[in-house]
């Protein structure tokens, strides 16, 4: 079955005491094309991550981001030697100055540098296992809504082919009563000219066979998006041609419907990867 390139998959995961959101997202594109949002020092993990994309996406623009929700508690340094070069220098103002020395701990914890804190260090390479199946889970997520999504846009696509079957129909009953009627009118040369000019039956055997191509990537599962733009660009070509050749009012009008259900073809085909 097709697949849509809309989509998204998330993950909460909890690593010893930390908590990350790992989060894929994935829109309409011509192309692969992949962006990353990722802690600070996590840049060596793109290419891990664009090759795990590349398992589940053939086409569309993706964002993949990972976000630190909760850090390990900081650590609380203390720096003895600079509070031993503090003490020192009070002592030595005291003894100069004549001065009483009555510092107190919560006055030296206050001096700059005495105390310090220091945040973990998150190594990916440590993480990665754990956010290696975090990732995999996040990208099985989109993949299901963009199955979802492929198999909505399949019911549409094949809903307009059905209605493009029965405006042929109507231009193939109005192309025999248009002949009909020109008989009567035409002298024999006239109208063999005449039939000559406005046979479509090339064409619409060219259209039907397109619809059937439509119809059999709608069943595949291979990437189908840019071959149904494809057969949607011949179809208007070959309805163009019979709105050329066949001119008539009803003949018109069916026209002008079978390329309105082409042209939202087409579009749903942007959308399908």
């Amino acid at each position: 079955m097709i697949r849509g390139m809309t989509g998204f998959g998330g993950v909460q995961l909890q690593w010893k005491k930390v908590k990350l959101v790992v989060e894929a997202k994935s829109l309409n594109h011509r192309y692969f094309d992949i962006a990353f949002y990722l802690p600070g020092g996590f840049g060596s993990l793109e290419s891990k991550i664009q090759q795990i994309a590349q398992k589940h996406i053939e086409r569309g623009r993706v964002t993949v981001s990972v976000k630190v929700t909760q850090k390990p508690s900081q650590d609380i340094v203390l720096n003895k030697e600079v509070i031993q070069k503090y003490l020192r220098y009070v002592k030595d103002l005291a003894r100069e100055f004549h001065l009483e020395n009555d510092l107190r701990l919560s006055d030296v914890i206050r001096l700059p540098g005495a105390v310090e804190t220091r945040e973990s260090f998150l190594d990916p390479e440590v993480v990665w296992p754990a956010l290696e199946k975090s990732l995999q889970r996040a990208f099985q997520g989109l993949d299901q809504m963009r199955q979802r999504e492929g198999r909505s846009l399949a019911a549409d696509i094949g809903d307009k082919l059905k209605q493009m079957i029965q405006q042929m129909k109507k231009i193939k009953m109005r192309s025999k009563a248009v002949l009909q009627a020109k008989r009567k009118e035409l002298t024999v040369e006239e109208f063999g000219a005449f039939q000559k000019g406005c046979d479509v039956n090339e064409e619409m055997s060219r259209l039907e066979h397109y619809i059937q191509e439509a119809r059999a990537l709608l069943k595949s599962g291979a990437s189908a998006g840019k071959k149904i733009d494809f057969i949607a660009q011949e179809m208007q070509r070959e309805t163009n041609t019979i709105g050329s050749k066949l001119q008539d009012k009803i003949v018109v009008g069916a026209v002008v419907a079978l390329k309105s259900k082409i042209e939202k073809i087409r579009e749903q085909g942007q959308n399908i990867e």
